[in-house]
């Protein structure tokens, strides 16, 4: 505005100096006029107060209609789609798929079946052992009176029918932790607890990797798996001795506190020997377990070795406490 205040007074004062021909010739409008008029009009876009505070402020310029072009557009959407597809499948999700058994497992016939076949042979074979002695004695005896002895079969058919109850009791007892642990733990947690182990210890073994690391692995995932099952057993366990103490207490005649601690002394030493035997059954599992798959086929050994450590284990700790530390389990 100021340049062109400037502009109009000259005309005034001269007409012709904006005349075309004065316009080229004249000297006054040069070059640094030209550039005195724009620095004016510059300075003219601060306030007058401000500019001694300020300065004059320098003006940058941006092409603000600028557009990319299509092909720029479009090469950077496929580059990214490729890059993302290619990341999906070298990082894809890891999905934890759980199946849950059915509740009543173990009262399906083939599972039922077998305890019922084990829990028999497991309190009826003993009793060939003494009629096989006597056979032999009164070969060597053939003088001796031969007293019929009638086998009493009444006590082992309760104790195979009190371990029939206990063997499916345990393992309805886990499949309620099994649907506790899918509740209240995490997804990949609640996966590792309800492993096949044996599929997984194949799926370990097709991996190609050194022989003590399988076995470790091996080892930890049998840990893992039959952690729930050997929590059930313990829960059961207890709470059958919990059930005798206080049996035992209501029905004894003495009611005294005596009694009551003596009764709480013994259940608090049988909690803790089942829970010293079920650690052991654990850890020797779990060893078992991973020995036998290395040596053996993956499947096949984790299995054998599996249900050897849950058997022996808890006959070796009972040996060796008794024979070294002397306490009876």
């Amino acid at each position: 505005m100021a340049g062109i205040a400037i502009l109009l007074d000259l005309y005034q004062k001269k007409p012709s100096f904006c005349s075309p021909q004065s316009f080229h010739s004249s000297g006054l409008f040069s070059a640094s006029a030209a550039a005195a008029s724009a620095a004016a009009t510059v300075a003219a876009g601060t306030p007058f107060a401000s500019r001694f505070l300020f300065g004059y402020p320098k003006v940058s310029h941006c092409d603000a209609g600028a557009v990319l072009p299509e092909h720029y557009i479009s090469n950077t959407q496929r580059s990214s789609e490729d890059f993302f597809k290619n990341d999906a499948l070298k990082y894809s999700v890891k999905e934890y798929k759980i199946e849950l058994k059915p509740l009543f497992s173990a009262f399906e016939l083939r599972p039922f079946a077998l305890t019922t076949l084990r829990s028999f042979l497991l309190f009826y074979l003993p009793l060939l052992e003494p009629s096989l002695n006597i056979e032999e004695d009164e070969e060597d005896f053939p003088h001796d009176s031969t007293e019929e002895r009638r086998v009493d079969l009444v006590v082992p058919l309760k104790k195979s029918v009190k371990q029939i109850i206990r063997e499916t009791t345990v393992v309805t007892t886990r499949r309620i932790l099994e649907r506790l642990a899918v509740i209240y733990v995490s997804q990949r947690m609640a996966w590792k607890l309800l492993k096949d182990v044996p599929k997984s210890a194949v799926r370990k073994s097709q991996r190609g990797m050194p022989a003590t690391v399988y076995l470790f692995r091996v080892s930890r995932t049998t840990f893992r798996g039959h952690l729930l099952g050997v929590t059930a057993a313990w829960i059961v366990q207890t709470g059958i001795e919990i059930y005798r103490c206080f049996s035992r207490i209501t029905n004894s005649d003495e009611s005294d506190e005596a009694n009551v601690t003596v009764r709480a002394k013994l259940l608090g030493k049988k909690i803790s020997g089942i829970t010293i035997r079920c650690g052991a059954s654990l850890i020797f599992a779990s060893i078992g377990a991973g020995i036998c798959a290395t040596l053996f086929r993956p499947s096949v050994g984790q299995w054998i070795g599996c249900a050897a450590g849950d058997l022996a284990g808890p006959i070796i700790v009972s040996v060796c406490l008794e024979n070294v530390f002397h306490v009876d389990l």
